[in-house]
């Protein structure tokens, strides 16, 4: 099992530095290429939730971490923003009606829903603590 842990400000600035440290990571553990694609697309969605919506201000530190073994990822995003449990406090988006005239924005807490394998939520001493888990395919 490798681990590699990632401390950026929320900053949308950092994104491009996060993308670059997941595929590193990626490429030393050998994920699939459609493994990566769901991580790299989970972490941005939920990063930038978190950026644009759970602080006031940007001097905040938000910790990735992350676990690769040879059947599972493992997320753990924490973070001491605004307390926002994603599984029962995001909105249910709408994905019935033409794209056209949908409302911009919810579903990135909806796509890691339906990317993930597990998720879970806690608020513990003023920060939010957001696990999740992706299975490797064989």
């Amino acid at each position: 099992m490798s681990d590699m842990i990632l401390k950026v400000l929320s900053d949308r600035e950092e994104l491009d530095r996060i993308t670059e440290s997941v595929e590193a990571f990626a490429e030393e553990e050998e994920w699939p290429p459609d493994l990566l694609f769901r991580i790299n697309l989970v972490l941005e969605e939920l990063v930038l939730n978190i950026m644009d919506y759970g602080h006031d201000d940007n001097e905040h530190e938000i910790e990735i971490a992350l676990s690769s073994s040879s059947d599972a990822v493992t997320i753990n995003i924490t973070d001491e923003g605004h307390a926002f449990d994603p599984m029962t406090d995001a909105p249910e988006p709408d994905t019935t009606g033409p794209v056209e005239t949908r409302s911009i924005g919810g579903l990135g807490v909806h796509l890691a829903k339906e990317m993930m394998d597990e998720m879970a939520y806690r608020r513990e001493n003023g920060r939010n603590y957001l696990y999740l888990l992706s299975r490797r395919a064989e």
